[in-house]
């Protein structure tokens, strides 16, 4: 990895997309989508099934040629430069292909050795560590559970200790206690400077991991920002349950859903006016609001709400 001092490592975002447009026949998988990764970020691009994101991660990574538009990986071209770009980029594919005969010790050793030298990477030893698989060394890759073969095609990703890795839904097919694990292994990488572009379909995941994030739905990013910042625009939540029938107000111009005496607000921004305004109104009817709730917004209800506004 380049020292951090160098301008040339440090300047300009380390992904650039812009006007992306990627088409098969007639069908048009992404749809003149644009967004940056600046170095040493954590951009999380999430999105239904066929939104577009493994496309955009694989003309990111050389695998294809964009239809129409630019893309720019630490300043280079992934497709017509990629002899210089790649020993700098580490990828993680939804599948790999291993050969299910060697032990994980030998894949990483072959791996390595068929990989462009991108510095002093690390020895097997201590990269099956990193990803809590040395004492599955001497193991054969065939007898490995899905979770662990992630956890394999993680070491391999970053063996070459790359400025740009991509994550194409990484901790798919582990259990929690391995997904946390990953998390942390991220968390760490990102820590030493690497820039993470990670697409996944557990929400929990990129609000954990991620400092900004794209929502794409149809080949369109639809929302884009921090994760406080597509979070905001689903609002706060109030519910609670009425002890005998009454009319609620409005709150801040958020109208009351009412189900068997269960009232929910959806607001439009945070939850702490409305909640003066609620209580002085049941004050004043003389009501005890039960199971009184406030919740906020989370990245589940604005992937939700991206779905249900372009259907």
């Amino acid at each position: 990895m380049r020292d951090a001092t160098d301008p040339a490592a440090v300047s300009g975002p380390a992904i650039e997309v812009a006007g992306l447009r990627q088409r098969y026949g007639s069908f048009e998988a992404v749809r003149g989508i644009s967004f940056e990764v600046r170095r040493g970020e954590l951009f999380a691009l999430l999105g239904t099934n066929g939104a577009g994101k493994t496309t955009t991660m694989e003309v990111l990574e050389g695998y294809a040629r964009a239809s129409e538009g630019t893309v720019r990986v630490l300043g280079l071209d992934p497709v017509r430069q990629r002899r210089a770009l790649r020993p700098r980029v580490g990828i993680m594919l939804q599948e790999a292909g291993f050969l299910g005969d060697l032990t994980v010790a030998e894949t990483v050793a072959v791996w390595k050795g068929m990989s462009a030298d991108a510095g002093r990477p690390p020895a097997e030893g201590d990269v099956l560590e990193v990803v809590d698989l040395a004492n599955k060394a001497r193991t054969r890759v065939r007898q490995l559970s899905g979770g662990q073969k992630r956890r394999l095609d993680l070491a391999l990703a970053v063996l070459s200790r790359p400025e740009v890795l991509f994550l194409d839904e990484p901790s798919t097919g582990m259990d929690p206690e391995a997904r946390q694990a990953t998390w942390e292994v991220i968390r760490g990488l990102k820590e030493k400077g690497t820039t993470v572009l990670l697409t996944t379909h557990y929400l929990e995941e990129a609000e954990r991991l991620a400092d900004r994030l794209a929502i794409m739905h149809e080949g369109v990013i639809r929302t884009y920002g921090t994760v406080d910042e597509v979070v905001s625009t689903t609002g706060d939540q109030i519910t609670f349950r009425l002890p005998r029938p009454a009319e609620p107000p409005f709150l801040h111009g958020a109208a009351p859903v009412i189900a068997n005496r269960q009232v929910v607000y959806t607001l439009a921004g945070e939850a702490h006016p409305a909640v003066r305004t609620l209580l002085a109104w049941a004050d004043g009817q003389g009501l005890t609001l039960e199971r009184l709730e406030v919740r906020r917004g989370t990245l589940e209800d604005a992937f939700l709400r991206v779905v249900e506004d372009n259907r």
